[in-house]
């Protein structure tokens, strides 16, 4: 069995080579809390204000 959860995040911070990005908070607890990102990811143009990062595992039973 497989699942999936998309998090966004919101700009907190911004560095001379990286963007950090605080979780939205939504009616469930956070799941990442905080992503720091390569400025360099977004092709040096405009930074994005908000992200989204898809989470996808597997329950399968390991063997």
């Amino acid at each position: 069995m497989s699942d999936k959860r998309e998090v966004e995040f919101e700009i907190e911070k911004e560095t001379k080579n990286t963007i950090r990005f605080k979780e939205i908070e939504r009616d469930t607890p956070s799941v990442i809390k905080t992503v720091y990102v390569q400025k360099e990811t977004f092709g040096g143009g405009d930074m994005p204000k908000k992200i989204k990062i898809t989470l996808e595992w597997d329950m399968a039973q390991r063997e």
